[in-house]
């Protein structure tokens, strides 16, 4: 029905209006001129509309969509979760699925994956691709992708982001945002801002200096809309400086439209608007999910009490409210609508296409980090004859749970099943153990495991039968790490500790006893404690994959894919090494909570307290060895306004092709207020044969090397000496360049 309707506003919009008048009318369609622009068409339509649809136009009427204006052949708008995936349908007024049998789609790896590429071109490609689906479920507004910055490893939602570093999250937003809007689908980007915990997230009112608001929390965001040119924006549950983020003046009114310039719509977090003035001055333009079944209180079809609904009218009656105050509203959702549920020039898309698994495969691959491989023992020689297979999460769906990015999945591929798959080939034996019981749910939203995950044995037995069987084996893969449950990685709540659930460190040291040749493969959107670290001979992040988890994991375990993926962020050896956990700091915070660390966050923190990471952002290994050669600068100097090129040759000096990422950091040499000790400020990632040389370029502007400036409330550079710092992680710096500011 939903199409049929879309098709018509689609038709409707296109035709050419003969009316001219102002004046609303009662009866039949008044058709909009599709030739003219969108600005003169978002006038000519809000001059037509009567009140009560404007009123109507700035809130849901559903779950998921908000009602448009039928009389005037404006379709409703619908949005969709999530930034991995297309959701499946889910009944008007509820979250649980309608049933419909052809909503599965394609699982593509969690944004944390795709940060760990540092690819600008797969970003492009996840957008395109996610894109299409989103598209061709007839979705207008794609509720993603999240750019809040991985402050603390016990945030349950940071699966969802992309990494502690502004600069990074920038550029790989850009790409996604892009590729999504070229099939006529809204991204929503999240969540607006300063959104990291997630079980007080509708309680914890976030203060800190505006250093570090612009110079950390911000840039990504306004990437995404500045860069990427993003349509809307979703305000967050929290609260800054004592006012919600759904109805905050300073950013949504003075920053994110004022500063920015954004035209586009902001939405409200699902049930994120709690008043109505506040909110008619300067918060959100479309309000959904507030006191409605589906966020578990208030009203079944309780739309018209809305904060953005009757409120808003009725204060519009009595002279409370402006009528400019609710038509600047209805304009910005208007130019959403033209932009999508009217753009007529949108493409078809497509859903489960091949195109779309191999996209999620070859992004999966590439996001997994090789974290350690003491001995060269990966990847696994092709003439092993036994390989044995333990853990919970070599066989648990992981498409599904965590939240609002639980998926509906034509397929999804196990690790154990990947395993023996590529293994066949060289004839080699696989054999799985579980060793560990965790999580025994095999459904979620409708969605069920193939796999029956109740297991009658003890955690003694468990564990005997796993040693048993690694004893002959030339490799034991451990696959396990976080899942989609409750205090792990997941929406609504955040975790207990750093250290993995489940008694898998037990696990893993009782292989380790009969077997040295362990291989750890992570699966987890956060850091977690290793205490078994210096045994293990070979660890790999493998995070969320998708639909094609297993199959980019194999690829890289295997040696089809030379991994070349590095940290978003760092691994702490412990959680009190990490800035939100700083001597004894409590989290979750429920109420204020002030960011005292200022700009230190991730990296620059372990840095400037001289803190030896675990793993250092920027780590990754692979299966070849790239030698660099000395750096250059263009110039010794710039000038307020100018650049500098900077180069460096890098050698593929091993004996397999593959691809490293050269990262570009600056430190300021001496500065008037305290900066880190080192900044990412660019990186390429660059493919090469065995033998093959290349020189990396870096332009680099002055504007990239100011900071912010709490005194004057802007942007200041500074005179003085820089250092161009370029290596192949924030730890492993492999050469060097100083120029001079004047």
């Amino acid at each position: 029905m939903k199409l049929i309707k879309n098709c018509i506003a689609v038709l409707a919009s296109a035709a050419v209006v003969a009316c001219t008048t102002t004046t609303p009318s009662s009866s039949g369609p008044i058709y909009l001129d599709n030739n003219a622009d969108i600005e003169d068409r978002i006038e000519d339509a809000l001059s037509r509309m009567t009140l009560e649809e404007k009123i109507d136009m700035v809130h849901a009427q559903s779950k998921f969509s908000s009602p448009g204006v039928k009389r005037l052949g404006i379709p409703e708008l619908w949005t969709t979760d999530g930034p991995h995936g297309i959701r499946t349908e889910v009944f008007w007024d509820e979250w649980e699925q309608a049933g419909w049998t052809n909503d599965s789609i394609v699982a593509f790896p969690a944004l944390t994956c795709l940060a760990a590429t540092w690819d600008r071109d797969l970003s492009a490609l996840y957008g395109k691709s996610i894109g299409e689906e989103a598209r061709y479920r007839e979705k207008d507004v794609l509720l993603g992708p999240g750019v809040n910055i991985y402050r603390t490893p016990l945030n349950g939602r940071n699966f969802e982001y992309m990494g502690e570093d502004p600069y990074l999250a920038s550029q790989m937003v850009v790409p996604y945002v892009q590729e999504v809007q070229n099939n006529g689908v809204a991204v929503c980007v999240k969540h607006f801002a300063l959104n990291n915990e997630e079980t007080f997230r509708h309680q914890t009112d976030v203060d800190l200096d505006d250093r570090a608001l612009y110079e950390i929390y911000l840039p990504a965001f306004k990437a995404a809309v500045q860069e990427g040119g993003a349509w809307s924006v979703m305000a967050a549950y929290n609260l800054y400086r004592g006012q919600y983020l759904c109805s905050n003046e300073r950013l949504l009114d003075d920053i994110l439209r004022g500063e920015w310039g954004f035209d586009g719509a902001v939405i409200s977090d699902w049930g994120g608007v709690h008043e109505t003035d506040a909110t008619v001055k300067y918060g959100v333009d479309l309000e959904f999910g507030t006191w409605t079944d589906g966020l578990t209180m208030g009203a079944t079809n309780g739309y018209d009490a809305y904060h953005l609904a009757a409120p808003f009218r009725e204060g519009i009656k009595s002279g409370k409210y402006t009528m400019d105050q609710l038509d600047a509203k209805v304009r910005r959702v208007l130019r959403l609508i033209f932009r999508t549920a009217m753009n007529p020039d949108k493409p078809f898309g497509n859903i489960g296409s091949e195109a779309h698994y191999a996209a999620a495969r070859k992004i999966g691959a590439e996001g997994i980090v090789l974290l350690k491989n003491d001995g060269n023992l990966l990847p696994i020689k092709a003439d092993s004859k036994k390989i044995l297979v333990v853990g919970e999460n070599a066989i648990k769906m992981m498409t599904i749970g965590g939240g609002s990015s639980s998926l509906k999945a034509m397929h999804e591929i196990f690790a154990f099943d990947a395993i023996k798959e590529r293994a066949a080939q060289d004839n080699i034996e696989v054999e799985y153990e579980r060793a560990y019981v965790g999580d025994i749910t095999g459904s979620y939203n409708g969605v069920t495991s193939p796999y029956d995950l109740s297991d009658p044995r003890s955690a003694e037995e468990l564990i005997a039968d796993a040693t048993a069987k690694a004893k002959d084996a030339d490799y034991v893969i451990f696959v396990g790490g976080l899942n989609k449950s409750n205090n792990q990685d997941c929406e609504g709540t955040d975790r207990r500790s750093l250290g993995l659930p489940y008694g898998q460190d037990a696990v893993i040291e009782a292989l380790l006893d009969v077997n040295p040749n362990v291989i750890v493969a992570l699966v987890s959107g956060n850091a977690v404690a290793m205490p078994w670290v210096d045994s293990v001979p070979a660890i790999v992040q493998a995070w969320y994959g998708g639909s094609e988890a297993g199959h980019s994991l194999a690829d890289v375990l295997f040696g089809d894919v030379n991994p070349s993926g590095k940290l978003p962020f760092t691994f702490p050896k412990q959680l009190s090494d990490s800035p939100a956990h700083q001597d004894g700091l409590r989290f979750p915070v429920r109420g204020k909570n002030y960011y005292n660390e200022g700009i230190f966050v991730g990296y620059r923190w372990f840095e400037n307290k001289e803190i030896e990471p675990l793993f250092a952002f920027g780590h990754g290994l692979s299966y070849t060895t790239f030698e660099y050669g000395d750096a250059k600068a263009s110039k010794t100097s710039i000038g307020e306004n100018g650049t500098l090129k900077l180069t460096v040759p890098v050698k593929n000096v091993g004996s397999v092709a593959g691809a490293e990422v050269v990262q570009l950091y600056i430190r300021d040499v001496e500065s008037s207020l305290p900066r880190p000790v080192k900044e990412l400020k660019g990186f390429e990632k660059v493919y090469l044969e065995p033998g093959q040389s290349a020189t990396v370029e870096f332009e680099l502007a002055a504007e990239a090397l100011k900071y912010y400036d709490d005194s004057i409330a802007d942007w200041r550079l500074e005179k003085g000496d820089f250092i161009a710092l370029i290596g192949s992680a924030s730890d492993d710096i492999r050469t060097s360049v100083q120029f001079a500011v004047k």
